[in-house]
């Protein structure tokens, strides 16, 4: 706040950038993609590897193609991480041609898994011949161990039309079929092709993807709605946002580094007059944290040691983290949109008299209250702190007088400060991202 040179914002992004939490926290949202709403016990090992394969290849910032590549044609042993996706969703190929589609392409064309698409040019053969490259795969019987998920491509396997003997090829979504000359497996034929300029989405769904990461929505709203019915809000900026993206060699960190960079994405969300229609993107939009974010915000303010995670599968991760998993089983947003507030009163309770709350808030728990105990310190230099540390602000003149009269008034300062601290983390101010 103090720092004057015209850089800071750049050198803060490189910061961000470099971090260990970087790679961390990419790996979260794009694993809540894969495999949405994840955190149930019995799916706990599929969402922790898949979420750890993710981490390693944001934090050697690997080709988003290659990433695509490698997951589609995983067969498991040491890369748990995809096969576990694979087997989240039982290997069947409606399934996995469904949310490989939605992901990865941006496309709906699980509308057309029974008719044609309501909206769209897609139909059924369309949705079949796309899951027929998933056809042949199943669950390999040759494992070391018991934990080990490990998956083979049969030389036979074909799909049908619902309610028909009809056999459908594999068939890509630009409508091209497999040529009879491709080498190696179905799952390799397209993971070419996903990697070829012959496919119009790839690109686009990443940017578009990465856009609504920061902006709390895509280009194009909802962002795996990709099609000629549904348009980019910005045309000309989608276009060459996309062709940006492939010459730098599909690089998802410079991406994120050029767009956290422009004046679009450091316009303030404060607003004097009505608001702009969002998809103008002439402000910031205020965004809901997830629960994931807004539980170790929680957790820095109350300090103490972070929880021990038993050691599964070879893999640590803080989905394991049982404390950490019941405050996210019950602060999880119902819907997609980071733009769309639907806490309900579950949510609220959580906030007011969860444990979280209390433990961040009471004086013989939390660190920074701990911290603060000291003779040394003024309640004017106590409350900016408090400020500082959860809204990353100073108070304003109205807020310093209405909490300093309150600690002066109160006969226990420690407990009063706590009462501080209560209203600032059950504020929209640092529940929101904004």
């Amino acid at each position: 706040m103090e720092d004057e040179s015209p850089d800071k914002r750049q050198r803060l992004i490189e910061r961000l950038l470099a971090s260990p939490r970087y790679p961390t926290h990419l790996a979260s949202t794009w694993r809540q993609v894969m495999v949405p709403g994840g955190l149930d016990l019995e799916q706990l090992q599929n969402v922790a590897g898949v979420q750890n394969w993710l981490r390693r290849q944001f934090a050697q910032n690997m080709r988003y193609d290659r990433i695509v590549s490698d997951f589609l044609v995983a067969t498991g042993g040491g890369e748990a991480g995809p096969a576990l996706y694979y087997t989240s969703l039982e290997l069947k190929p409606e399934k996995l041609a469904a949310s490989t589609a939605r992901i990865f392409l941006g496309l709906q064309i699980e509308c057309a898994e029974c008719h044609p698409h309501p909206f769209d040019h897609w139909k059924q053969e369309d949705f079949w011949g796309y899951a027929a490259f998933f056809a042949r795969l199943q669950q390999s019987e040759n494992r070391r161990g018991s934990a080990e998920v490990g998956l083979v491509d049969l030389d036979s396997g074909e799909v049908t039309l619902p309610d028909s003997e009809t056999v459908v090829p594999p068939r890509y979504p630009n409508g091209a079929k497999v040529s009879t000359e491709a080498g190696g497996t179905r799952r390799v034929q397209l993971a070419i092709w996903m990697a070829s300029r012959d496919n119009p989405y790839l690109a686009k769904a990443a940017v578009n993807r990465m856009w609504a990461h920061l902006f709390g929505r895509g280009l194009i709203d909802p962002v795996d709605d990709i099609g000629g019915h549904n348009p980019a809000s910005h045309p000309q900026l989608f276009e060459e946002l996309t062709d940006y993206f492939v010459a730098t060699g599909f690089d998802i960190k410079e991406l994120l580094r050029t767009l956290s960079n422009t004046k679009a994405y450091q316009l303030s969300s404060r607003l004097d007059r009505q608001p702009h229609a969002p998809e103008l993107f002439a402000s910031m939009a205020i965004k809901t944290m997830t629960a994931e974010q807004l539980y170790d915000s929680l957790h820095r303010i109350a300090g103490g040691r972070p929880a021990k995670v038993p050691n599964f599968l070879a893999i640590r991760s803080s989905l394991f983290d049982q404390q950490r998993l019941a405050f996210i089983g019950k602060m999880q947003m119902r819907g997609s949109d980071a733009t769309e507030f639907d806490a309900g009163v579950l949510q609220a309770l959580t906030l007011l008299n969860g444990s979280n709350i209390n433990a961040a808030s009471q004086a013989e728990q939390s660190g920074v209250l701990i911290a603060l105990d000291s003779p040394l310190f003024s309640v004017e230099e106590r409350l900016e702190t408090l400020f500082l540390g959860t809204l990353s602000r100073r108070p304003t003149g109205d807020e310093s007088s209405l909490f300093a009269a309150h600690v002066s008034d109160s006969s226990d300062h420690r407990e009063a400060l706590g009462d501080v601290l209560w209203a600032l983390l059950n504020s929209a101010e640092f529940a929101l991202n904004h």
